[in-house]
C-alpha cells in the first residue's frame, strides 16, 4: 500500500497484521520516514518498551501524535533532523561560536 511507503501527514490508520511486538516494531521501522508513531494499549509498560524501539521523532502512547510547545518536535530519517519547540528547539535557531585562546 502506498500509505506504508510514503510520509502521510494526516489521521491515517493502516492495519497490518503481525504475530508479535518484535514483528510490529520491524514493520513500523521499515520506512524511510520517522516523524511520529502512536501506540494504543491497555498495558502502558509494554507500550513504553515498544516506544523505545520505534524509529520516530515522537511516540504517543494512547494518544495521537501532535506538537506541543513544551516538548521538542521533529523527525528522523527522511522526516528531517533537529527539533523545534521547547528549550531544545530554540537552540536549533541560534549560532554557537567557539573561541579558543592559547
Amino acid at each position: 500500500m502506498k500509505v506504508l511507503t510514503e510520509e502521510v501527514l494526516g489521521p491515517i490508520a493502516p492495519v497490518v497484521v503481525v504475530k508479535d511486538d518484535d514483528e510490529a516494531v520491524a514493520a513500523a521501522n521499515d520506512t524511510q520516514f520517522g516523524l511520529g508513531a502512536s501506540i494504543l494499549s491497555r498495558d502502558t509498560e509494554r507500550a513504553e518498551r515498544i516506544a523505545l524501539k520505534l524509529e520516530a521523532g515522537i511516540v504517543a502512547i494512547n494518544d495521537m501524535v501532535r506538537s506541543d510547545p513544551r516538548l521538542p518536535f521533529g523527525g528522523i530519517k527522511k522526516s528531517g533532523f533537529g527539533r523545534e519547540l521547547s528549550h531544545y528547539g530554540i537552540r536549533e535557531f541560534v549560532n554557537i561560536k567557539s573561541v579558543v585562546v592559547r
